[in-house]
């Protein structure tokens, strides 16, 4: 329990720190009048533009001899960036006073939509250039990320707060996106070190944790309904 706690403050101090870099940035979009919607939406567009580049990459790449690590690179950073705007909408409804519950299920909504393309695509990437295994593990990771949002969802509805557990969405993207950077800068400075290991084992991280989050979850509204 005390790991937990510890963990869970740690997470809340490190988004407390990027709401103050963010904020001023925040504010800026608010005096121009870009509602939060908007900003889920470009959120959700530049997660569909890495996915674009991941199935560009699959596409000119030869197995076993050019895994096309550019592209990687740059589809791994395109989701960390625009993977930010979940921040940015969340506190431009905050901070302008435009909380909605549409609001809210619209971002949710379209943060299942990110998550899919961009996991969809990196299955597709692996399993184009060889990995079979790889592009498993990456379907067992997109199961385990909708499912951990799926009880949380179904749990709310009877009225039971459900945020147990550690591989949620900020976590989730953290991992594909250091994991797809980092086999790209890895394999464009050394070819033969096997970079693509990298990437799965980002992927199995979401496979096992997220999907053990979903039980976890489950149990907890278990003992909720007594």
């Amino acid at each position: 329990m005390e790991n937990k706690s510890t963990f869970k403050r740690f997470r809340d101090a490190l988004q407390q720190g990027i709401y103050c870099i963010i904020n001023p940035f925040v504010r800026l979009l608010i005096k121009i009048g870009v509602t939060p919607n908007v900003v889920t939406t470009i959120g959700l567009l530049g997660n569909i533009a890495a996915a674009a580049v991941f199935v560009a990459a699959a596409m000119k790449a030869t197995p076993g001899t050019d895994y096309q690590y550019k592209l990687v690179t740059v589809a791994g950073a395109l989701i960390i960036a625009f993977s930010l705007f979940d921040m940015l909408d969340g506190q431009v409804a905050r901070l302008g006073n435009m909380s909605s519950r549409f609001g809210a299920l619209y971002d949710s909504v379209l943060d299942r939509y990110c998550e899919l393309f961009t996991l969809g695509a990196i299955a597709y990437y692996l399993i184009t250039v060889g990995q079979g295994v790889g592009a498993l593990i990456t379907f067992l990771a997109m199961i385990g990320s909708v499912m951990v949002s799926y009880v949380r969802a179904r749990a709310e509805g009877l009225d039971i707060e459900c945020k147990v557990g550690f591989m949620q969405r900020p976590e989730r993207v953290v991992v594909t996106s250091v994991g797809a950077l980092a086999t790209g800068i890895t394999g464009m400075f050394n070819p033969d070190a096997g970079a693509m290991i990298i990437l799965i084992v980002a992927m199995a991280i979401i496979a096992v944790f997220a999907n053990i989050t979903a039980f976890a979850r489950l149990i907890h509204c278990k003992k909720e309904l007594g």
